[in-house]
């Protein structure tokens, strides 16, 4: 039996009590202490109760850097099956796939405890930096191959000061793209212009964007009709997230049907796009962009998002931050 503190979801949508836990880990898992711990957007959908499967008690929390042995890892954040794991198969669409910090224990917390194949190994510990930007990254590389676009296109990117946001727009003005970055914030636009994309601001964002070859819509039901009107004849969107869990209404079907606009999902990111977005970062090839806050502060940190206050990712440190946020 393990014990430890951690900060649990015991109703939705209320904040989260700071207490010792007592958890059975499944025997052959490992023990890695928490360093550092992204605050994703999904996460704020699951403590809203976005997810009719999930039921409080919860301990949130996939985005998880720490140590094992002494030793900096990242926790790839799922766990998945024997059948998940056979050659070809792609994690992320594997039936038997669960997410840590929903079905499973997650890292706002002093522990957690997976199967020593989710382990990646970090060549340093500044553990905030991956917590900030790691699946940020590993996203925009999954979404890039649904959306088939290259150096040159143009694309759109919905929710582009959040913690996805900011990092895909990054690597995508890296590998060439015209990136235009919708965001409601006058301050997180001029970080966006620095960062090499064209920042766009209010409702009607399509208009300043002109056509564009794909969308990467990260917000969902508040922008996807506005960003379906961004879009060329025969371009594609791809649905990376629905920040509200609210219901998607497509207003106007005929955008659909006259321009043959395409519609696609993208399911998180495998391990390998994982890794590699973690080599990425050690390279300095994308700027970490986040708020640290200590565990204790949880609270704080979803006040914060929830008035726009963060730029970039909130991030849960476990303990004393290695280095100053940016």
């Amino acid at each position: 039996m393990a014990r430890f503190r951690a900060a649990v979801l015991k109703e939705f949508g209320k904040p989260f009590s700071l207490e010792e836990v007592e958890i059975q880990p499944p025997e052959g898992w490992v023990r890695v202490k928490v360093k550092a711990v992204g605050v994703c957007g999904r996460d704020g959908v699951v403590w809203k109760g976005g997810f009719r499967n999930l039921k409080p008690p919860l301990i949130l929390g996939h985005e998880i850097f720490g140590e094992y042995e002494g030793r900096p890892v990242a926790v790839f954040p799922a766990v998945v099956g024997e059948d998940c794991l056979r050659p070809g198969m792609p994690e992320n669409l594997c039936r038997d796939y669960r997410i840590l910090g929903e079905t499973l224990p997650g890292g706002y917390a002093e522990e957690v405890y997976v199967p020593e194949w989710n382990l990646i190994p970090l060549r340093d510990r500044v553990y905030e930096k991956y917590a900030a930007a790691a699946c940020g990254v590993a996203t925009a590389i999954h979404a890039l191959k649904q959306a088939g676009v290259g150096p040159g296109d143009r694309v759109l990117v919905t929710g582009a000061g959040g913690g996805v946001g900011i990092h895909m727009v990054q690597y995508y003005a890296k590998l060439g793209l015209q990136v235009y970055a919708q965001t409601r914030s006058e301050w997180k636009a001029k970080i966006l212009e620095e960062l090499g994309a064209t920042p766009v601001l209010g409702r009607d964002f399509s208009r300043q964007t002109g056509k564009v070859d794909a969308v990467f819509e990260i917000v969902g039901a508040p922008t996807i009709n506005e960003s379906m009107r961004a879009l060329r004849p025969r371009g594609t969107l791809v649905l990376v997230g629905n920040v509200t869990g609210e219901p998607i209404t497509i207003t106007r079907p005929a955008l659909l049907v006259m321009r043959e606009v395409r519609i696609t999902g993208t399911a998180a990111y495998t391990r390998s796009e994982y890794e590699a977005a973690i080599r990425i970062i050690e390279q300095g090839l994308v700027r970490p962009i986040y708020k640290a806050y200590k565990l204790e502060d949880v609270n704080q940190a979803y006040r914060d998002i929830a008035e726009g206050r963060v730029l970039g990712r909130a991030v849960l440190v476990v303990g004393e931050p290695r280095v100053e946020p940016t």
